[in-house]
């Protein structure tokens, strides 16, 4: 009788790992073999998933099922001191440029988190691959929506102690660095680093609260 217990539960434990999700994250000698069309196509599908799952998942479900897949796809260092420009960052001490690449990293996981909510039949395919000037490479894809309608992304890498990451994307053409490089610059000038750190704050809370 207890031998038959103890299979059962053996039996159940299975059961509840077979049911955990599977970690999104790659280990570290998967992530080194990573072309860039590879590190695309994890991302996405990834992005996949969690619109999939959106509902049950909610907001933090989407955030930490994300947040392995963007420190390993995303160069945020780089892309926030891109950003800023070398004169702006320069400027900031240790403490304060810490704190800047950690509130930009999290404003970048609930952007994902709050934009890819659900899956109306949506699907990535990938258009090319090609090189760029300075030992980057551009990776063209585009997304399908449901009503046959198509949104263009477009990824900038490179590579970083050899990983391949994004350090821009193109929505349509259109730069998302050369946005926050404008409206990030100009907060700067205007207002401060204390300013612009509590309007990334600001931007993390009202993505969690109001997700698209």
């Amino acid at each position: 009788m207890k031998a038959k217990q103890t299979v059962n539960i053996l039996e159940w434990c299975l059961m509840l790992v077979m049911l955990l999700p599977i970690s999104p994250a790659f280990s570290a000698a998967e992530s080194e073999t990573r072309n860039p069309e590879q590190v695309i196509q994890y991302l996405q599908s990834s992005l996949l998933h969690v619109m999939q799952d959106g509902e049950k998942l909610g907001y933090d479900g989407r955030y930490k099922y994300l947040e392995p897949v963007i420190d390993q796809s995303h160069d945020v260092d780089l892309i926030i001191k891109t950003i800023l420009g070398a004169t702006y960052w320069s400027q900031l001490d240790a403490t304060q440029q810490n704190l800047m690449v950690e509130t930009f990293r999290q404003l970048s996981i609930a952007t994902y988190a709050g934009r890819f909510t659900h899956h109306e039949g949506e699907q990535f395919r990938i258009i090319e691959q090609r090189d760029l000037p300075r030992d980057q490479v551009l990776v063209r894809s585009q997304l399908t929506q449901s009503d046959g309608g198509t949104v263009n992304f477009d990824y900038v890498l490179h590579q970083d102690q050899g990983h391949w990451r994004i350090t821009n994307i193109l929505f349509d053409g259109v730069s998302d660095l050369a946005i926050k490089r404008g409206e990030y610059r100009a907060i700067l000038q205007r207002s401060g680093f204390q300013a612009l750190i509590d309007m990334l704050k600001e931007k993390i809370t009202s993505t969690r609260l109001n997700p698209q």
